[in-house]
């Protein structure tokens, strides 16, 4: 019997992925591609850009049209990519919606309306009902449910109430809350009408691809995808030993990626991965670690066990 591993349009491993950035700050396309192409060989099955891990409400909607329209230009294939493209103004995500659309993606991860706190479910759902009216299907959307950094949770009943009003459009969520229940919820309410759920966090990927979940949407995955790519593989060949120890290398790269600055961190691994002091660059008011932080999260980073995943792969 078909899994959702199998019937989701992203389904397995996606990366969040970070974006490079040039001296003037400004988006690196060309390294970009060449992370991006090195995240596909090695475990991703998707590409989450313009993300919280791509900082992409550090950049104008200008910039995020040209970072969507550069990859798709240097061959990365747009039916890969899920851009974010929530933004406070309904507006500004119809017309980055639109581009995502235009360029061939099949969806979109679209944040609420992160500025007023303590939004109505009316007033959430006028929101989306507007852009997704507006940009007119053609492409689905997936709801990032991420409180602790939004504020403004997806309840249970505004996920049905959108998905009634939009079954062809409304297709899955990113929950990066932490909160497996609440992602076991989500499954056990829609995943039998094709919702697709994705945990945000590497440690449940396991998890979450036995309970009917899609697999996940990380950061990590910009340097731990092979261990991922690891359980993918022993799920679908139904290795229970091969899957557990891969998920354990997993976690614990989790682990020691949340133990400093996400975002900096992992700079730091591409970083010294890539050869590349250029990844270090990352825009205010994020900040690159401290050079005392870097020398003991690495040697952490490297104990975990993903370099002889890496190898196997």
């Amino acid at each position: 019997m078909a899994t959702m591993l199998d019937q989701a349009i992203y389904g397995g491993v996606n990366a969040a992925v970070l974006t490079p950035m040039g001296a003037d700050l400004a988006p690196d396309l060309s390294l970009m591609a060449a992370h991006s192409r090195w995240l596909l060989a090695n475990g991703c099955n998707g590409l989450g850009i313009l993300g919280t891990t791509g900082e992409a409400n550090s950049f104008s909607v200008a910039e995020r049209i040209a970072v969507m329209e550069g990859l798709v230009a240097a061959g990365i294939p747009a039916a890969k990519l899920m851009p974010g493209t929530g933004c406070a103004a309904f507006t500004d995500s119809v017309e980055l919606t639109n581009v995502a659309k235009r360029l061939g993606c099949p969806g979109v991860l679209m944040l609420p309306p992160f500025y007023y706190k303590n939004p109505s479910d009316d007033g959430l759902f006028a929101y989306f009902s507007e852009v997704i009216q507006r940009v007119g299907g053609g492409i689905k959307v997936y709801v990032y449910h991420f409180p602790q950094q939004s504020a403004v949770p997806f309840s249970l009943d505004l996920i049905g109430r959108l998905m009634k009003a939009y079954p062809d459009v409304i297709k899955g969520v990113k929950d990066s809350s932490g909160d497996y229940a609440n992602m076991k919820a989500m499954i056990d309410a829609f995943a039998r009408d094709g919702f697709e759920v994705y945990s945000g966090s590497d440690e449940f990927l396991s998890r979450i691809l036995h309970d009917g979940g899609a697999g996940c949407i990380t950061a990590a995955s910009n340097v731990n995808c092979t261990a991922g790519g690891a359980v993918v593989r022993a799920f679908r060949a139904g290795d229970a030993s091969a899957e557990e120890a891969a998920q354990a290398v997993l976690t614990a790269t989790r682990k020691v990626a949340t133990s400093v600055p996400l975002i900096g961190g992992l700079r730091e691994i591409v970083a010294r991965q890539t050869g590349n002091p250029a990844w270090r660059r990352i825009r205010p008011p994020n900040m690159p670690l401290k050079q005392e932080q870097v020398g003991p999260y690495l040697a952490a980073f490297d104990a975990t066990g993903i370099a002889g995943l890496a190898k196997a792969a």
